[in-house]
């Protein structure tokens, strides 16, 4: 996989400012920093009055967004936290609300590739998932010690991987033999399990919904995700906004859900009708951005 130069390409970059609205002399929190490539943009727009406060899980990331934002024209926060922990993080710098809220759900590319992270069946690497080093179970762990019928529900439950219970008994025989160390001899496992389409090639490879629910559950992306959507309207300052960019239904259903809730209630209201998606310059330039989904709500009230 080639990778562009910063290691990661932003998605929906020019939407996500516009929908997030951010303006000189505000507080944006970039919540899953990344690369910096949205935040890079951000702190532009922000000026010398500013605030960026930028969170991630992954200290590699961080380290390399902090370097990328060494120069920005605007006051720099970032700490090595998940969302999840966003009101902690304000709490740090002294802002109980602040203007925009911007999540990112995807997986960095430069985090497919290094085999530090165990993320991908493209090459043989030690298979752990760890996004953040403080996660204390890999996804080595849970496929060698889930019981066969959890650990198919969480194939069916987080990717809706409809070969889930075959998949489990697979996995299930290969672990009393010898564990399951590596991405490669999972990855085989499961297509092993997957009954071939007859007359046409699989648009993707069997096992990538096994990887991208095994990455969910020992990460607790779900988790996470809800606990940032439910502290979002309380950290926002009236026609602050937050916006959510997902990669799945799963996600995307969520997110959805979580603003419509919020918006019954009144305390956020939709900015998106329908999710924004990548417009065809984007996704030619940028394939991997093509599942892209961008919602955005607005606070109405203190």
């Amino acid at each position: 996989m080639e990778l562009p130069p910063t290691g990661h390409d932003p998605v929906l970059l020019d939407e996500v400012l516009d929908a997030v609205a951010v303006r000189p002399g505000a507080t944006v929190v970039d919540c899953t920093l990344g690369r910096a490539g949205h935040a890079r943009a951000i702190a532009e727009r922000l000026g010398p009055d500013g605030l960026l406060v930028g969170l991630d899980a992954d200290p590699r990331n961080l380290e390399f967004a902090q370097q990328r934002l060494a120069d920005a024209p605007c006051g720099v926060r970032l700490f090595h936290a998940n969302f999840a922990e966003l009101p902690d993080v304000l709490r740090a710098v002294d802002r109980p609300a602040v203007d925009g809220v911007l999540a990112d759900l995807g997986i960095s590319t430069n985090q497919l590739v290094d085999e530090r992270y165990g993320l991908s069946f493209a090459a043989d690497m030690p298979l752990d998932m760890r996004i953040d080093p403080r996660t204390p179970r890999s996804a080595a762990d849970l496929v060698n010690s889930l019981r066969e019928q959890d650990l198919a529900n969480v194939l069916y439950e987080l990717a809706q991987e409809r070969y889930s219970r075959r998949i489990a008994r697979k996995i299930a025989v290969a672990r009393r033999v010898a564990p399951i160390n590596t991405t490669e001899r999972l990855a085989e496992l499961v297509r092993s399990a997957i009954p071939r389409a007859r007359g046409r090639a699989d648009k993707i490879d069997p096992a990538t919904r096994t990887f991208m629910a095994l990455r969910m559950a020992v990460n607790d992306e779900l988790g996470n995700l809800r606990a940032l959507l439910e502290a979002a309207p309380r950290l926002l300052n009236v026609g602050g906004r937050v916006a959510v960019i997902s990669f799945h239904s799963t996600e995307d259903r969520i997110v959805k859900q979580a603003f419509r809730s919020a918006e019954q209630t009144g305390q956020l209201k939709l900015v998106t009708k329908k999710p924004l998606s990548p417009a065809d310059d984007e996704l030619a330039r940028n394939p991997r951005s093509r599942s892209a989904k961008l919602r955005v709500a607005e606070k109405l009230k203190s």
